[in-house]
């Protein structure tokens, strides 16, 4: 487990982007969606936003306005969770936690209506534009958005180290079965460190958290 939480492909460059995935009111609060320990997580993911906060990009998951909205599956998937569209839980659920929201306008926001990010072209141009090769990955769900944007990343060429105890899910079986497949099946391209590795490596400064 050791060699797992450590990067093996050398120091964290300058070109590199912390990447927060979708620490919202929504995930976090009483709704259908609730992440439980998502709380628990987010001091560290306070922790990389400070160390560089204008380097961080963050994602918002934005659901569809009202039931049966959406195109294909989607618009099923939202007769399904009809209490999860906007008009019900209120568009204030979609803003990112307070206490990450505070880094605006320093950090950057890409919006989303399905998991992954990479299908906003917006993402991949910005990043591009600022000459960036590395992503560190935090934030939620390990088996869902994080996914989403963590195998987008690595089929687009970038290195991606991902945040283990900076990420949550609400299943802990799934969030512990992929923590295994990044590491097993993609670790010649996905790194998995701890936040104080990735803040050190980064930065040369050990975090207090």
């Amino acid at each position: 487990m050791t060699d797992d939480l450590k990067l093996r492909h050398g120091p964290i460059g300058a070109n590199c982007v912390h990447l927060c995935v979708d620490m919202q009111r929504m995930f976090a609060e009483n709704t259908d969606w609730r992440t439980p320990w998502m709380e628990r997580v987010l001091p560290r993911v306070v922790a990389l936003c400070e160390t560089a906060p204008h380097r961080t990009i963050f994602t918002r998951f934005i659901p569809a306005e009202r039931p049966g909205q959406g195109e294909g599956t989607w618009r099923r998937y939202y007769e399904s969770w009809q209490s999860m569209t906007v008009e019900r839980m209120g568009a204030e659920m979609v803003d990112l936690l307070p206490a990450l929201a505070r880094f605006e306008p320093l950090a950057e926001l890409v919006d989303k209506t399905v998991y992954s990010p990479w299908c906003e072209p917006d993402l991949d141009r910005r990043l591009r534009e600022r000459k960036v090769d590395t992503l560190i990955v935090s934030g939620g769900e390990t088996d869902v958005c994080v996914l989403g944007t963590v195998l987008g990343g690595v089929d687009r060429g970038y290195r991606v180290i991902v945040v283990v105890d900076a990420l949550c899910s609400s299943s802990d079986e799934m969030h512990d079965a992929m923590l295994a497949v990044y590491r097993r099946r993609y670790g010649q391209q996905i790194e998995t460190v701890l936040t104080e590795t990735a803040i050190a490596e980064w930065t040369g400064v050990q975090p207090s958290i």
